[in-house]
């Protein structure tokens, strides 16, 4: 039988903002950290940053460590989890850009899935790589240089790519194979053409939307106490302007 893979003694970097996608983040992390690695959560704050399960606020979880404190050096391996915003966020920081670029250039393992990819293209690593991620930024991709293609996991040189949380089961073991794996030669000998185009969205999405809870009675009371607060505090004040005795004169 195989020997149980173990990630004892590596240092996992989890590069995530406001907007994660909760699976694509929680889950890794815990089996991380079950695997015997110590992982950091490295964000564009320090604090807690908000995760989401699609389009409904989920969970917060707490940063370790900003993008100013955390290098290539401190770290074997890193993870860019998804989500419609936090990829979003962080293609947006230089210096988010430069920690993934150096990643991919030391040959370090990259484990990227769903959104995350939009991360790699904006740090121009993705020129030659073959690659996957969630249908609706396939164009991003291959714009970006890649190949893409439409599978549950794509493993080539240092990069792993995974579609989404659809494919978490086949996600999980091939994350825990490329960071055990450790450090490997980054390729560009790209797959002959990328798949086509999907031909509509995902239904899981659209039906998450479109069956969106109402907002809440206490949320709606709470937006209608603060309307009428502010109204009170507005109506007390033209009342103490109009009330203050005004002088028409200097006095002598």
């Amino acid at each position: 039988m195989p020997s149980r893979r173990t990630l004892k003694g590596r240092r996992i970097a989890v590069l995530a903002a406001d907007g994660f996608e909760k699976v694509e983040l929680t889950m890794p992390v815990r089996g991380l950290r079950a695997e015997g690695a110590q992982v950091d959560v490295v964000s564009l704050r320090r604090g807690r940053i908000r995760g989401l399960n699609l389009n409904l606020p989920a969970k917060r979880v707490r940063v370790d460590r900003t993008v100013e404190q955390a290098g290539v050096g401190d770290y074997d391996g890193l993870l860019v989890p998804g989500g419609f915003i936090n990829p979003d966020l962080l293609r947006q920081s230089a210096l988010a850009r430069a920690l993934v670029r150096e990643f991919v250039e030391s040959g370090k393992p990259v484990v990227t899935l769903c959104h995350g990819p939009w991360v790699l293209a904006s740090a121009g690593v993705l020129q030659g790589r073959t690659v996957t991620s969630w249908a609706g930024i396939r164009d991003d991709v291959v714009n970006a240089g890649a190949t893409w293609l439409d599978q549950e996991v794509v493993r080539e040189g240092n990069l792993t790519t995974s579609r989404g949380p659809q494919d978490m089961a086949a996600f999980v073991p091939a994350r825990l194979d490329a960071f055990a794996a450790g450090p490997h030669a980054a390729t560009t000998t790209p797959a002959p053409r990328s798949d086509p185009q999907r031909s509509r969205p995902p239904d899981l999405v659209t039906a998450a939307t479109r069956w969106s809870p109402k907002p809440s009675t206490v949320a709606l009371a709470g937006v209608a106490l603060a309307a009428v607060a502010r109204r009170s505090a507005w109506r007390a004040g033209e009342r103490v302007h109009m009330t203050t005795p005004r002088r028409l004169w200097p006095a002598r």
